[in-house]
Protein backbone atom coordinates (compact mmCIF):
# COMPACT_ATOMS: atom_id res chain seq x y z
CA UNK A 1 0.00 0.00 0.00
CA UNK A 2 0.88 3.82 -0.93
CA UNK A 3 1.64 6.23 2.04
CA UNK A 4 0.82 8.55 -0.92
CA UNK A 5 -0.98 8.60 -4.19
CA UNK A 6 -0.16 11.91 -6.21
CA UNK A 7 -1.97 12.28 -9.14
CA UNK A 8 -0.79 15.19 -11.60
CA UNK A 9 2.63 15.96 -12.27
CA UNK A 10 2.85 19.36 -12.57
CA UNK A 11 4.18 22.22 -9.77
CA UNK A 12 1.77 21.23 -7.19
CA UNK A 13 2.46 17.52 -7.46
CA UNK A 14 6.19 17.28 -8.00
CA UNK A 15 6.29 19.84 -4.58
CA UNK A 16 3.49 17.62 -3.36
CA UNK A 17 5.94 14.92 -3.72
CA UNK A 18 9.52 16.54 -2.27
CA UNK A 19 7.95 17.43 0.73
CA UNK A 20 6.23 13.86 1.13
CA UNK A 21 9.56 11.94 0.66
CA UNK A 22 11.85 14.11 2.03
CA UNK A 23 9.64 14.52 5.21
CA UNK A 24 9.97 10.56 5.93
CA UNK A 25 7.43 8.59 3.69
CA UNK A 26 9.07 5.80 2.13
CA UNK A 27 6.22 4.60 -0.07
CA UNK A 28 4.93 7.52 -2.28
CA UNK A 29 3.96 7.80 -6.35
CA UNK A 30 3.29 10.41 -8.65
CA UNK A 31 1.18 9.00 -11.63
CA UNK A 32 1.31 11.17 -14.64
CA UNK A 33 1.13 9.67 -18.31
CA UNK A 34 3.36 12.50 -19.67
CA UNK A 35 6.81 14.00 -18.45
CA UNK A 36 6.21 16.06 -15.38
CA UNK A 37 6.06 19.95 -15.54
CA UNK A 38 2.64 20.69 -16.01
CA UNK A 39 1.66 23.76 -18.26
CA UNK A 40 4.47 26.37 -17.21
CA UNK A 41 6.69 23.53 -19.71
CA UNK A 42 4.82 25.32 -22.77
CA UNK A 43 5.90 28.98 -22.02
CA UNK A 44 8.61 30.32 -23.91
CA UNK A 45 10.43 32.50 -21.10
CA UNK A 46 10.50 32.33 -17.19
CA UNK A 47 11.16 35.89 -15.31
CA UNK A 48 8.19 36.17 -12.25
CA UNK A 49 10.01 33.27 -9.97
CA UNK A 50 11.62 34.37 -7.11
CA UNK A 51 15.13 33.43 -6.93
CA UNK A 52 15.25 32.09 -10.67
CA UNK A 53 16.07 35.57 -13.28
CA UNK A 54 17.84 34.00 -15.90
CA UNK A 55 16.40 35.55 -19.26
CA UNK A 56 16.03 32.96 -22.11
CA UNK A 57 15.01 30.02 -20.18
CA UNK A 58 12.23 28.44 -21.12
CA UNK A 59 9.35 26.74 -18.96
CA UNK A 60 11.08 23.25 -20.19
CA UNK A 61 14.37 24.32 -18.80
CA UNK A 62 13.22 25.42 -15.52
CA UNK A 63 11.17 22.05 -14.69
CA UNK A 64 13.73 20.04 -15.15
CA UNK A 65 15.44 20.87 -12.10
CA UNK A 66 12.70 19.71 -10.27
CA UNK A 67 12.32 16.62 -11.28
CA UNK A 68 15.76 15.55 -10.57
CA UNK A 69 15.79 16.95 -7.33
CA UNK A 70 12.26 15.11 -6.90
CA UNK A 71 13.27 11.71 -8.05
CA UNK A 72 16.47 12.19 -5.83
CA UNK A 73 14.66 11.75 -2.64
CA UNK A 74 12.36 8.79 -3.39
CA UNK A 75 9.11 9.89 -5.11
CA UNK A 76 8.29 7.15 -8.09
CA UNK A 77 6.79 8.24 -11.47
CA UNK A 78 4.34 5.95 -12.49
CA UNK A 79 3.46 6.84 -15.97
CA UNK A 80 -0.40 5.35 -16.14
CA UNK A 81 -3.56 7.45 -16.46
CA UNK A 82 -5.86 7.18 -13.39
CA UNK A 83 -9.33 6.76 -14.01
CA UNK A 84 -11.21 7.25 -10.47
CA UNK A 85 -10.39 7.83 -6.75
CA UNK A 86 -12.81 6.51 -4.00
CA UNK A 87 -12.83 6.27 -0.31
CA UNK A 88 -12.60 2.48 0.58
CA UNK A 89 -13.00 2.02 4.44
CA UNK A 90 -9.93 4.14 5.67
CA UNK A 91 -8.29 4.07 2.77
CA UNK A 92 -8.44 5.10 -1.01
CA UNK A 93 -8.59 2.65 -4.14
CA UNK A 94 -6.93 4.15 -7.00
CA UNK A 95 -8.23 2.90 -10.52
CA UNK A 96 -5.85 2.97 -13.18
CA UNK A 97 -6.50 2.57 -16.88
CA UNK A 98 -7.32 -0.98 -17.92
CA UNK A 99 -8.78 -1.65 -14.78
CA UNK A 100 -5.54 -2.10 -12.07
CA UNK A 101 -5.85 -0.60 -8.89
CA UNK A 102 -3.76 1.08 -6.17
CA UNK A 103 -4.09 1.28 -2.35
CA UNK A 104 -3.03 3.78 -1.05
CA UNK A 105 -3.23 5.38 2.64
CA UNK A 106 -4.12 9.00 1.16
CA UNK A 107 -4.50 10.97 -1.92
CA UNK A 108 -3.34 14.63 -3.56
CA UNK A 109 -4.89 15.23 -6.46
CA UNK A 110 -3.14 17.83 -8.45
CA UNK A 111 -4.36 17.54 -12.14
CA UNK A 112 -4.93 20.98 -13.10
CA UNK A 113 -7.23 22.90 -15.55
CA UNK A 114 -6.66 24.02 -18.77
CA UNK A 115 -7.39 27.29 -20.36
CA UNK A 116 -10.78 27.08 -23.16
CA UNK A 117 -9.34 27.63 -26.34
CA UNK A 118 -11.27 30.50 -28.47
CA UNK A 119 -10.90 28.62 -31.85
CA UNK A 120 -9.70 31.97 -34.07
CA UNK A 121 -7.26 31.22 -36.99
CA UNK A 122 -3.55 31.53 -35.35
CA UNK A 123 -4.52 30.56 -31.90
CA UNK A 124 -2.42 27.53 -31.61
CA UNK A 125 -0.09 28.59 -34.04
CA UNK A 126 1.05 31.23 -31.97
CA UNK A 127 0.23 30.31 -28.54
CA UNK A 128 3.40 31.05 -26.46
CA UNK A 129 4.09 33.80 -28.93
CA UNK A 130 2.30 36.28 -28.39
CA UNK A 131 -1.10 34.41 -27.57
CA UNK A 132 -1.12 34.19 -23.57
CA UNK A 133 -4.04 33.06 -20.97
CA UNK A 134 -2.29 34.21 -18.09
CA UNK A 135 -1.49 38.44 -18.44
CA UNK A 136 0.05 37.65 -14.69
CA UNK A 137 2.50 35.51 -16.39
CA UNK A 138 3.24 37.39 -19.94
CA UNK A 139 1.62 41.04 -18.98
CA UNK A 140 5.33 42.60 -18.54
CA UNK A 141 6.86 41.02 -21.47
CA UNK A 142 4.55 44.13 -23.53
CA UNK A 143 5.05 47.21 -21.17
CA UNK A 144 3.92 50.10 -22.59
CA UNK A 145 3.42 48.50 -25.87
CA UNK A 146 -0.66 47.70 -27.01
CA UNK A 147 -2.48 44.63 -26.45
CA UNK A 148 -5.59 42.37 -26.68
CA UNK A 149 -8.27 40.67 -24.25
CA UNK A 150 -10.97 38.64 -25.50
CA UNK A 151 -13.38 37.81 -23.16
CA UNK A 152 -16.41 38.99 -21.14
CA UNK A 153 -17.04 37.70 -18.14
CA UNK A 154 -15.16 38.73 -14.39
CA UNK A 155 -11.89 37.19 -15.42
CA UNK A 156 -10.93 38.72 -18.50
CA UNK A 157 -12.48 42.39 -17.12
CA UNK A 158 -9.83 41.90 -14.17
CA UNK A 159 -6.78 40.71 -16.04
CA UNK A 160 -7.45 43.74 -18.62
CA UNK A 161 -7.84 46.01 -15.46
CA UNK A 162 -4.24 44.81 -14.35
CA UNK A 163 -2.62 44.63 -18.15
CA UNK A 164 -3.98 48.14 -18.03
CA UNK A 165 -1.11 49.19 -15.45
CA UNK A 166 1.00 47.54 -17.54
CA UNK A 167 0.54 48.32 -21.17
CA UNK A 168 -0.06 51.44 -22.98
CA UNK A 169 -3.58 50.41 -24.30
CA UNK A 170 -5.94 47.29 -23.32
CA UNK A 171 -8.49 46.48 -25.82
CA UNK A 172 -11.00 44.25 -24.69
CA UNK A 173 -12.95 42.34 -27.59
CA UNK A 174 -16.74 40.91 -26.60
CA UNK A 175 -18.98 38.93 -28.95
CA UNK A 176 -21.86 40.88 -27.79
CA UNK A 177 -22.87 44.31 -26.12
CA UNK A 178 -23.71 43.69 -22.97
CA UNK A 179 -20.88 42.30 -20.34
CA UNK A 180 -21.32 39.31 -17.85
CA UNK A 181 -18.60 40.54 -15.34
CA UNK A 182 -20.00 41.62 -11.97
CA UNK A 183 -20.91 45.44 -12.24
CA UNK A 184 -18.38 46.75 -10.12
CA UNK A 185 -15.69 45.11 -12.15
CA UNK A 186 -17.51 46.44 -15.41
CA UNK A 187 -17.48 50.14 -13.40
CA UNK A 188 -13.94 49.82 -12.89
CA UNK A 189 -12.87 48.94 -16.04
CA UNK A 190 -15.05 51.53 -17.88
CA UNK A 191 -13.40 54.30 -15.77
CA UNK A 192 -9.93 53.29 -17.13
CA UNK A 193 -8.97 55.63 -19.81
CA UNK A 194 -6.43 53.11 -21.64
CA UNK A 195 -8.84 50.21 -21.34
CA UNK A 196 -11.24 50.26 -24.90
CA UNK A 197 -14.05 48.34 -24.96
CA UNK A 198 -14.68 46.57 -28.33
CA UNK A 199 -18.23 45.04 -28.29
CA UNK A 200 -20.14 42.77 -31.13
CA UNK A 201 -16.80 41.37 -31.98
CA UNK A 202 -14.42 38.70 -32.84
CA UNK A 203 -11.59 37.93 -32.81
CA UNK A 204 -10.96 36.28 -36.76
CA UNK A 205 -7.19 35.50 -36.97
CA UNK A 206 -4.13 36.38 -35.32
CA UNK A 207 -0.88 36.81 -37.45
CA UNK A 208 2.67 37.24 -37.34
CA UNK A 209 5.76 35.18 -38.43
CA UNK A 210 8.20 33.08 -36.74
CA UNK A 211 9.02 35.75 -34.41
CA UNK A 212 5.65 35.25 -33.22
CA UNK A 213 2.50 37.57 -32.99
CA UNK A 214 2.32 40.53 -34.91
CA UNK A 215 -1.51 41.46 -34.82
CA UNK A 216 -4.92 40.59 -34.85
CA UNK A 217 -8.21 40.99 -36.77
CA UNK A 218 -11.21 41.93 -35.17
CA UNK A 219 -14.97 41.29 -37.16
CA UNK A 220 -17.89 42.87 -35.70
CA UNK A 221 -20.40 40.46 -35.89
CA UNK A 222 -23.29 42.68 -36.76
CA UNK A 223 -21.18 45.05 -39.33
CA UNK A 224 -19.12 42.34 -40.69
CA UNK A 225 -16.41 44.80 -40.67
CA UNK A 226 -13.18 43.55 -40.18
CA UNK A 227 -10.38 45.70 -38.47
CA UNK A 228 -6.49 44.61 -38.33
CA UNK A 229 -5.22 46.03 -35.21
CA UNK A 230 -1.53 45.73 -35.47
CA UNK A 231 -0.21 43.94 -31.89
CA UNK A 232 2.25 42.28 -29.75
CA UNK A 233 0.01 40.11 -27.25
CA UNK A 234 -3.36 38.89 -27.26
CA UNK A 235 -4.97 37.08 -23.92
CA UNK A 236 -7.53 35.17 -24.12
CA UNK A 237 -9.99 34.27 -20.85
CA UNK A 238 -12.76 32.38 -22.58
CA UNK A 239 -13.12 30.07 -19.15
CA UNK A 240 -11.29 26.89 -17.61
CA UNK A 241 -11.52 23.07 -18.37
CA UNK A 242 -10.92 22.05 -14.84
CA UNK A 243 -9.28 18.26 -14.98
CA UNK A 244 -11.60 17.04 -12.24
CA UNK A 245 -12.79 13.49 -13.85
CA UNK A 246 -10.67 11.11 -11.22
CA UNK A 247 -12.93 12.71 -8.65
CA UNK A 248 -16.29 10.87 -10.07
CA UNK A 249 -17.37 7.53 -9.30
CA UNK A 250 -18.92 5.07 -11.43
CA UNK A 251 -22.33 6.61 -11.43
CA UNK A 252 -20.38 10.12 -12.33
CA UNK A 253 -20.79 11.79 -9.33
CA UNK A 254 -18.23 13.68 -7.69
CA UNK A 255 -16.91 11.81 -4.25
CA UNK A 256 -16.40 15.27 -2.70
CA UNK A 257 -17.77 18.97 -2.15
CA UNK A 258 -16.93 20.46 -5.94
CA UNK A 259 -18.29 24.27 -6.74
CA UNK A 260 -20.35 25.43 -9.71
CA UNK A 261 -17.27 25.77 -11.44
CA UNK A 262 -15.78 22.10 -11.42
CA UNK A 263 -13.28 23.51 -8.50
CA UNK A 264 -12.52 21.79 -5.46
CA UNK A 265 -13.45 22.60 -2.46
CA UNK A 266 -10.27 22.53 0.28
CA UNK A 267 -9.57 24.97 3.13
CA UNK A 268 -6.19 26.67 3.94
CA UNK A 269 -4.54 22.98 4.44
CA UNK A 270 -5.74 21.75 0.93
CA UNK A 271 -8.84 19.46 2.73
CA UNK A 272 -11.07 18.26 0.86
CA UNK A 273 -14.46 17.07 2.47
CA UNK A 274 -12.90 14.00 2.37
CA UNK A 275 -10.86 12.85 5.16
CA UNK A 276 -7.31 11.68 3.61
CA UNK A 277 -7.86 13.56 0.48
CA UNK A 278 -6.44 16.58 -0.69
CA UNK A 279 -6.28 18.95 -3.79
CA UNK A 280 -3.52 21.31 -4.63
CA UNK A 281 -2.57 23.57 -7.49
CA UNK A 282 -4.97 24.86 -10.16
CA UNK A 283 -7.97 22.02 -9.61
CA UNK A 284 -8.75 24.00 -6.13
CA UNK A 285 -10.98 27.15 -5.90
CA UNK A 286 -9.21 30.74 -5.90
CA UNK A 287 -6.41 29.31 -7.29
CA UNK A 288 -4.13 31.93 -8.51
CA UNK A 289 -2.61 29.88 -11.47
CA UNK A 290 0.68 30.99 -10.91
CA UNK A 291 3.95 28.51 -10.29
CA UNK A 292 4.93 29.77 -7.14
CA UNK A 293 1.40 29.47 -5.47
CA UNK A 294 0.87 26.00 -6.98
CA UNK A 295 4.10 24.72 -5.52
CA UNK A 296 2.95 26.00 -2.50
CA UNK A 297 -0.62 24.02 -2.34
CA UNK A 298 1.70 20.82 -3.11
CA UNK A 299 4.17 21.68 -0.03
CA UNK A 300 0.95 22.84 2.02
CA UNK A 301 -1.05 19.07 1.10
CA UNK A 302 2.06 16.93 1.59
CA UNK A 303 2.70 18.87 4.93
CA UNK A 304 -0.75 17.93 6.23
CA UNK A 305 -0.31 14.43 4.16
CA UNK A 306 2.42 13.60 6.77
CA UNK A 307 0.06 15.19 9.73
CA UNK A 308 -2.46 13.11 8.82
CA UNK A 309 -0.73 9.47 8.69
CA UNK A 310 0.83 10.19 11.86
CA UNK A 311 -2.51 10.79 13.35
CA UNK A 312 -3.80 7.56 11.99
CA UNK A 313 -0.92 4.92 13.12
Amino acid sequence: MLDCAIIGGGPAGLTAGLYTTRGGLKNVSMFEMGMPGGQITQSSEIENYPGFFEHGKTGMDFMDTWQEQCFHFGLKHEMKKVKRVAKTGEHFTVTLEGGETVKSMTVIVCTGSTPKRAGFKGEDEFFGKGVSTCATCDGFFYKDKPVTVLGGGDTALEEAYYLSNICSDVYVVHRRDEFRAAPPTLDRVMRKENIHLVTNSVIEEAYGDAMGLQGVKIKNVVTGEVTDMPNTGLFVFVGHNVRNEVLKDEKGEFICKINDWGQVIVDLSMKTSVPGLFAAGDIRIEAPKQVISAAGDGSIAALQVISYIQEQQ
